[in-house]
Protein backbone atom coordinates (compact mmCIF):
# COMPACT_ATOMS: atom_id res chain seq x y z
CA UNK A 1 0.00 0.00 0.00
CA UNK A 2 1.05 3.66 -0.84
CA UNK A 3 0.31 5.46 1.84
CA UNK A 4 -1.35 8.90 1.23
CA UNK A 5 0.95 10.42 3.72
CA UNK A 6 3.89 10.02 6.52
CA UNK A 7 5.16 12.78 8.58
CA UNK A 8 8.93 13.78 7.61
CA UNK A 9 11.44 12.06 9.99
CA UNK A 10 15.05 13.48 9.95
CA UNK A 11 17.12 11.42 12.37
CA UNK A 12 17.55 14.26 14.84
CA UNK A 13 14.30 14.86 16.50
CA UNK A 14 14.79 11.93 19.39
CA UNK A 15 17.89 13.82 19.79
CA UNK A 16 16.85 16.86 20.45
CA UNK A 17 13.74 15.78 22.46
CA UNK A 18 15.69 14.13 25.00
CA UNK A 19 17.76 17.19 25.41
CA UNK A 20 14.30 18.99 25.66
CA UNK A 21 13.19 16.59 28.01
CA UNK A 22 16.24 16.73 30.29
CA UNK A 23 16.27 20.31 30.52
CA UNK A 24 13.37 20.05 32.96
CA UNK A 25 11.65 22.96 30.72
CA UNK A 26 9.10 21.20 28.55
CA UNK A 27 5.62 23.51 28.90
CA UNK A 28 7.03 25.90 26.01
CA UNK A 29 9.22 29.27 25.73
CA UNK A 30 11.93 27.43 26.20
CA UNK A 31 15.85 26.84 24.59
CA UNK A 32 13.92 24.97 21.46
CA UNK A 33 11.19 27.09 21.02
CA UNK A 34 13.40 30.44 21.10
CA UNK A 35 15.58 28.54 18.57
CA UNK A 36 12.43 27.83 16.49
CA UNK A 37 11.17 31.05 16.46
CA UNK A 38 14.55 32.71 15.81
CA UNK A 39 15.22 30.75 12.57
CA UNK A 40 11.33 31.58 11.32
CA UNK A 41 12.67 35.19 11.64
CA UNK A 42 15.81 35.21 10.10
CA UNK A 43 14.96 33.03 7.22
CA UNK A 44 11.55 33.75 6.61
CA UNK A 45 12.63 37.78 7.21
CA UNK A 46 9.48 38.63 9.04
CA UNK A 47 9.58 40.70 11.90
CA UNK A 48 8.40 38.38 14.83
CA UNK A 49 7.33 34.81 14.78
CA UNK A 50 4.97 33.34 17.59
CA UNK A 51 5.18 29.58 17.69
CA UNK A 52 1.39 28.06 18.46
CA UNK A 53 -0.07 24.55 19.35
CA UNK A 54 -1.90 24.94 15.23
CA UNK A 55 -2.20 27.09 12.87
CA UNK A 56 -5.88 27.33 14.12
CA UNK A 57 -4.50 28.69 17.08
CA UNK A 58 -2.07 31.40 14.76
CA UNK A 59 -5.44 32.42 13.21
CA UNK A 60 -7.91 33.10 16.50
CA UNK A 61 -4.78 35.18 17.44
CA UNK A 62 -4.72 36.90 14.06
CA UNK A 63 -8.83 37.26 14.71
CA UNK A 64 -7.90 38.96 18.18
CA UNK A 65 -5.18 41.08 17.28
CA UNK A 66 -7.02 43.05 14.60
CA UNK A 67 -10.33 43.07 16.82
CA UNK A 68 -13.04 41.44 15.31
CA UNK A 69 -15.84 41.96 16.99
CA UNK A 70 -19.93 41.07 16.71
CA UNK A 71 -21.21 42.23 12.92
CA UNK A 72 -17.44 42.87 11.00
CA UNK A 73 -17.30 41.14 7.75
CA UNK A 74 -14.28 38.77 7.14
CA UNK A 75 -13.66 37.75 3.17
CA UNK A 76 -12.15 34.97 2.10
CA UNK A 77 -12.41 31.61 -0.42
CA UNK A 78 -15.13 29.02 0.45
CA UNK A 79 -12.76 26.04 -0.87
CA UNK A 80 -10.23 26.13 2.40
CA UNK A 81 -10.36 24.40 5.62
CA UNK A 82 -13.12 25.07 8.11
CA UNK A 83 -10.56 26.63 10.60
CA UNK A 84 -9.67 29.69 8.00
CA UNK A 85 -13.46 30.74 8.90
CA UNK A 86 -13.76 29.36 12.48
CA UNK A 87 -11.00 31.88 14.08
CA UNK A 88 -12.95 35.01 12.99
CA UNK A 89 -16.74 33.08 13.32
CA UNK A 90 -15.64 32.71 17.07
CA UNK A 91 -15.11 36.65 17.38
CA UNK A 92 -18.69 37.22 16.11
CA UNK A 93 -18.19 37.76 12.53
CA UNK A 94 -19.70 37.26 9.48
CA UNK A 95 -17.45 35.43 7.00
CA UNK A 96 -18.03 36.42 3.29
CA UNK A 97 -17.02 34.10 0.80
CA UNK A 98 -16.09 34.56 -2.95
CA UNK A 99 -15.24 32.42 -5.68
CA UNK A 100 -11.45 31.10 -6.56
CA UNK A 101 -9.49 31.03 -9.91
CA UNK A 102 -9.92 27.50 -11.17
CA UNK A 103 -6.09 27.45 -12.66
CA UNK A 104 -4.71 27.75 -8.70
CA UNK A 105 -7.70 26.99 -6.54
CA UNK A 106 -6.91 30.60 -5.02
CA UNK A 107 -9.46 33.94 -4.10
CA UNK A 108 -9.60 35.14 -7.28
CA UNK A 109 -8.55 38.71 -6.65
CA UNK A 110 -10.75 40.34 -9.34
CA UNK A 111 -13.98 39.07 -7.29
CA UNK A 112 -12.95 40.57 -3.49
CA UNK A 113 -13.82 44.49 -4.56
CA UNK A 114 -17.69 43.70 -5.18
CA UNK A 115 -17.56 41.92 -1.31
CA UNK A 116 -16.82 44.57 0.49
CA UNK A 117 -18.85 46.49 2.48
CA UNK A 118 -18.79 49.21 5.36
CA UNK A 119 -18.73 45.84 7.83
CA UNK A 120 -15.26 44.78 6.19
CA UNK A 121 -13.15 43.90 8.37
CA UNK A 122 -10.61 42.08 6.87
CA UNK A 123 -9.38 39.93 4.13
CA UNK A 124 -7.95 36.31 4.61
CA UNK A 125 -6.54 34.60 1.86
CA UNK A 126 -5.31 31.44 1.27
CA UNK A 127 -2.32 29.95 -0.61
CA UNK A 128 -3.67 26.63 -1.72
CA UNK A 129 -0.97 23.80 -2.23
CA UNK A 130 1.56 26.45 -1.33
CA UNK A 131 0.96 28.72 -4.21
CA UNK A 132 0.88 32.15 -3.81
CA UNK A 133 -2.31 34.31 -3.91
CA UNK A 134 -2.10 37.21 -6.49
CA UNK A 135 -1.02 39.87 -3.44
CA UNK A 136 -0.14 42.89 -5.06
CA UNK A 137 -3.87 42.96 -6.41
CA UNK A 138 -5.69 42.03 -3.06
CA UNK A 139 -2.88 44.47 -0.77
CA UNK A 140 -3.81 47.31 -3.61
CA UNK A 141 -7.69 46.84 -2.61
CA UNK A 142 -6.83 46.23 0.85
CA UNK A 143 -4.60 49.81 0.97
CA UNK A 144 -7.50 51.56 -0.98
CA UNK A 145 -11.10 50.25 1.97
CA UNK A 146 -8.12 50.13 4.98
CA UNK A 147 -8.39 46.46 5.50
CA UNK A 148 -5.98 44.11 7.37
CA UNK A 149 -4.84 41.32 5.00
CA UNK A 150 -4.23 37.99 7.15
CA UNK A 151 -2.30 34.63 4.95
CA UNK A 152 -3.52 31.93 6.00
CA UNK A 153 -0.45 29.99 5.00
CA UNK A 154 -0.67 26.85 6.57
CA UNK A 155 0.58 24.65 3.26
CA UNK A 156 2.61 27.39 2.66
CA UNK A 157 6.60 27.13 4.20
CA UNK A 158 9.58 28.66 2.12
CA UNK A 159 6.66 29.08 -1.20
CA UNK A 160 7.49 32.13 -2.58
CA UNK A 161 5.09 35.17 -3.94
CA UNK A 162 7.68 37.69 -6.07
CA UNK A 163 10.33 36.66 -4.17
CA UNK A 164 8.81 37.20 -0.78
CA UNK A 165 7.67 33.96 1.98
CA UNK A 166 4.25 32.91 2.02
CA UNK A 167 3.09 34.63 4.99
CA UNK A 168 5.60 37.49 5.49
CA UNK A 169 3.34 39.96 2.52
CA UNK A 170 0.17 40.94 4.79
CA UNK A 171 -0.22 42.16 8.48
CA UNK A 172 -0.23 38.51 9.58
CA UNK A 173 0.72 35.25 8.43
CA UNK A 174 -0.45 31.83 9.58
CA UNK A 175 1.65 28.62 8.68
CA UNK A 176 1.34 25.33 10.25
CA UNK A 177 3.23 22.16 11.71
CA UNK A 178 0.69 19.59 11.64
CA UNK A 179 1.62 16.19 10.23
CA UNK A 180 0.76 16.63 7.40
CA UNK A 181 2.41 19.03 6.14
CA UNK A 182 5.90 19.31 5.02
CA UNK A 183 7.55 20.49 7.80
CA UNK A 184 6.19 19.02 11.15
CA UNK A 185 5.98 19.28 15.20
CA UNK A 186 5.53 16.23 15.68
CA UNK A 187 1.83 16.05 15.31
CA UNK A 188 0.40 19.90 15.59
CA UNK A 189 1.67 22.88 15.66
CA UNK A 190 1.55 26.38 13.92
CA UNK A 191 3.03 29.89 13.68
CA UNK A 192 2.10 33.01 13.61
CA UNK A 193 4.09 35.63 11.82
CA UNK A 194 4.12 39.05 12.65
CA UNK A 195 4.76 41.72 9.85
CA UNK A 196 2.50 44.73 10.90
CA UNK A 197 4.96 45.44 13.94
CA UNK A 198 2.04 46.92 16.25
CA UNK A 199 0.68 44.10 16.76
CA UNK A 200 3.76 42.41 18.43
CA UNK A 201 3.33 43.71 21.93
CA UNK A 202 0.12 42.43 21.99
CA UNK A 203 0.29 38.91 20.18
CA UNK A 204 2.74 38.45 22.97
CA UNK A 205 0.04 39.14 25.64
CA UNK A 206 -2.48 37.41 23.93
CA UNK A 207 -0.21 33.83 23.48
CA UNK A 208 0.57 34.40 27.47
CA UNK A 209 -3.35 33.72 28.19
CA UNK A 210 -3.75 37.35 28.23
CA UNK A 211 -0.95 38.25 31.10
CA UNK A 212 1.93 40.17 30.97
CA UNK A 213 4.03 36.60 31.79
CA UNK A 214 6.77 37.58 29.16
CA UNK A 215 7.67 40.83 30.90
CA UNK A 216 7.96 39.46 34.20
CA UNK A 217 10.39 36.59 32.95
CA UNK A 218 12.30 39.42 31.32
CA UNK A 219 12.38 41.94 34.67
CA UNK A 220 10.49 44.78 33.49
CA UNK A 221 8.05 44.45 36.32
CA UNK A 222 8.15 42.87 39.20
CA UNK A 223 4.82 40.52 39.05
CA UNK A 224 2.73 39.48 35.83
CA UNK A 225 -0.93 40.26 35.55
CA UNK A 226 -4.32 39.94 33.64
CA UNK A 227 -4.36 42.82 30.86
CA UNK A 228 -5.68 41.47 28.47
CA UNK A 229 -7.79 38.72 26.77
CA UNK A 230 -6.01 35.81 25.39
CA UNK A 231 -5.70 31.66 25.82
CA UNK A 232 -3.11 28.93 26.05
CA UNK A 233 -1.09 29.14 22.67
CA UNK A 234 2.06 28.25 23.09
CA UNK A 235 3.82 25.46 21.63
CA UNK A 236 5.26 23.08 24.21
CA UNK A 237 9.02 22.09 24.44
CA UNK A 238 8.93 18.74 23.21
CA UNK A 239 6.81 19.52 19.87
CA UNK A 240 9.88 22.58 19.37
CA UNK A 241 12.23 20.13 19.67
CA UNK A 242 11.02 18.00 17.16
CA UNK A 243 10.24 20.86 14.71
CA UNK A 244 13.80 22.36 14.97
CA UNK A 245 15.14 19.18 13.44
CA UNK A 246 12.70 19.48 10.85
CA UNK A 247 14.05 23.51 10.37
CA UNK A 248 17.18 22.66 9.82
CA UNK A 249 16.78 20.34 7.54
CA UNK A 250 13.77 22.43 5.65
CA UNK A 251 15.76 22.22 2.27
CA UNK A 252 16.41 19.13 1.49
CA UNK A 253 12.92 17.94 3.05
CA UNK A 254 11.14 20.26 0.27
CA UNK A 255 13.44 19.55 -2.51
CA UNK A 256 12.48 15.70 -2.27
CA UNK A 257 8.52 16.95 -2.44
CA UNK A 258 9.68 18.89 -5.10
CA UNK A 259 10.84 15.93 -6.91
CA UNK A 260 8.05 13.79 -6.82
CA UNK A 261 5.95 16.33 -7.45
CA UNK A 262 7.87 16.96 -10.96
CA UNK A 263 7.88 13.18 -11.68
CA UNK A 264 4.12 13.23 -11.35
CA UNK A 265 3.73 16.35 -13.55
CA UNK A 266 6.21 15.16 -16.36
CA UNK A 267 4.79 11.66 -16.42
CA UNK A 268 0.91 12.90 -16.61
CA UNK A 269 1.23 15.96 -18.70
CA UNK A 270 0.10 14.29 -21.84
CA UNK A 271 -3.14 12.76 -20.27
CA UNK A 272 -5.86 14.95 -21.69
CA UNK A 273 -8.91 13.90 -19.58
CA UNK A 274 -7.10 15.84 -16.68
CA UNK A 275 -5.88 18.82 -15.53
CA UNK A 276 -2.61 19.90 -13.35
CA UNK A 277 -1.45 22.18 -11.14
CA UNK A 278 -0.42 25.76 -12.47
CA UNK A 279 1.96 27.71 -10.79
CA UNK A 280 2.19 31.67 -11.88
CA UNK A 281 5.45 32.73 -12.76
CA UNK A 282 5.82 35.15 -10.00
CA UNK A 283 5.76 31.88 -7.52
CA UNK A 284 7.57 29.04 -6.56
CA UNK A 285 6.07 26.47 -5.05
CA UNK A 286 6.75 24.02 -2.52
CA UNK A 287 5.97 20.49 -3.51
CA UNK A 288 2.84 20.39 -0.25
CA UNK A 289 0.12 19.16 -2.89
CA UNK A 290 0.13 17.47 -6.06
CA UNK A 291 -3.45 17.18 -7.30
CA UNK A 292 -5.13 16.69 -10.63
CA UNK A 293 -8.40 17.33 -11.57
CA UNK A 294 -10.64 15.13 -13.57
CA UNK A 295 -14.89 14.58 -14.18
CA UNK A 296 -14.25 11.09 -13.66
CA UNK A 297 -13.32 11.58 -9.55
CA UNK A 298 -14.66 9.17 -8.16
CA UNK A 299 -14.13 6.00 -10.35
CA UNK A 300 -10.21 7.20 -10.11
CA UNK A 301 -10.38 7.47 -6.80
CA UNK A 302 -11.75 4.06 -6.50
CA UNK A 303 -9.31 2.49 -8.96
CA UNK A 304 -6.39 4.01 -6.93
CA UNK A 305 -7.59 2.76 -3.93
CA UNK A 306 -7.96 -0.94 -5.54
CA UNK A 307 -4.49 -1.16 -6.70
CA UNK A 308 -3.18 0.02 -2.94
CA UNK A 309 -2.75 3.74 -3.93
CA UNK A 310 -4.07 5.66 -1.11
CA UNK A 311 -5.64 9.75 -2.89
CA UNK A 312 -8.33 11.98 -1.46
CA UNK A 313 -10.21 14.53 -2.66
CA UNK A 314 -9.87 17.71 -0.58
CA UNK A 315 -12.13 20.51 1.37
CA UNK A 316 -16.10 20.71 0.18
CA UNK A 317 -16.45 24.54 -0.05
CA UNK A 318 -17.52 25.73 3.34
CA UNK A 319 -20.32 27.95 2.00
CA UNK A 320 -22.57 24.61 1.08
CA UNK A 321 -21.78 23.34 4.69
CA UNK A 322 -23.87 23.53 7.70
CA UNK A 323 -22.52 25.87 9.66
CA UNK A 324 -21.10 27.68 6.41
CA UNK A 325 -24.88 28.48 5.66
CA UNK A 326 -25.41 29.79 8.93
CA UNK A 327 -22.29 31.94 9.80
CA UNK A 328 -21.48 33.38 5.90
CA UNK A 329 -22.66 34.01 2.91
CA UNK A 330 -21.71 33.56 -0.69
CA UNK A 331 -21.11 36.86 -2.24
CA UNK A 332 -21.16 36.56 -6.65
CA UNK A 333 -20.87 33.77 -9.10
CA UNK A 334 -20.10 30.43 -7.41
CA UNK A 335 -18.38 29.73 -11.24
CA UNK A 336 -15.59 27.65 -10.07
CA UNK A 337 -16.14 27.28 -6.32
CA UNK A 338 -18.26 23.91 -6.15
CA UNK A 339 -17.63 22.27 -9.77
CA UNK A 340 -13.65 22.18 -9.59
CA UNK A 341 -13.20 21.16 -6.05
CA UNK A 342 -15.35 18.31 -7.00
CA UNK A 343 -13.12 17.02 -9.77
CA UNK A 344 -9.87 17.52 -7.35
CA UNK A 345 -7.85 14.24 -6.57
CA UNK A 346 -4.99 14.76 -4.28
CA UNK A 347 -2.41 12.25 -4.73
CA UNK A 348 0.86 11.04 -2.05
CA UNK A 349 3.39 13.10 -1.41
CA UNK A 350 5.25 12.97 1.11
CA UNK A 351 9.47 13.23 2.07
CA UNK A 352 10.33 9.62 2.71
CA UNK A 353 8.50 8.31 -0.73
CA UNK A 354 9.92 6.24 -2.99
CA UNK A 355 10.72 7.45 -6.30
CA UNK A 356 9.88 4.31 -7.94
CA UNK A 357 6.32 4.31 -5.97
CA UNK A 358 5.47 7.86 -7.31
CA UNK A 359 6.04 6.40 -11.06
CA UNK A 360 3.65 3.54 -9.95
CA UNK A 361 1.11 5.99 -9.09
CA UNK A 362 1.65 7.68 -12.29
CA UNK A 363 1.35 3.93 -14.51
CA UNK A 364 -1.61 3.28 -12.52
CA UNK A 365 -3.12 6.75 -13.74
CA UNK A 366 -2.28 6.37 -17.23
CA UNK A 367 -3.93 2.76 -17.21
CA UNK A 368 -6.94 4.14 -15.89
CA UNK A 369 -7.58 6.46 -18.54
CA UNK A 370 -6.08 4.32 -21.49
CA UNK A 371 -8.92 1.74 -20.02
CA UNK A 372 -6.57 -1.30 -19.19
CA UNK A 373 -8.98 -1.96 -16.09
Amino acid sequence: MITFNMPPYTGDEEKYILQAIKSNKISGGGYFGKKCENWLEYNLKTKKALLTPSCTAALEMSAMLIDIKEGDEVIMPSFTFVSTANAFVLRGAKIVFVDIKANTMNIDEKKIETAISEKTKAIVVVHYAGVGCNMDMILKIAKKYNLYVIEDAAQGILATYKNNYLGTIGDLGCISFHETKNITSGGEGGVLLINNSKFIKRAEIIREKGTNRKDFFEKKVDKYTWVDIGSSYLLNEISSAYLLAQLENAKNIIQKRKTIWEIYYNELKSIKEITLPYIPKECTHNGHIFYIKTSKRDELLKYLNDNKIMATFHYVPLHSSLAGKIYGKFTGIDEYTTIESKKLIRLPIYYNMKIEDAFFVCDVIKKFFKGNR
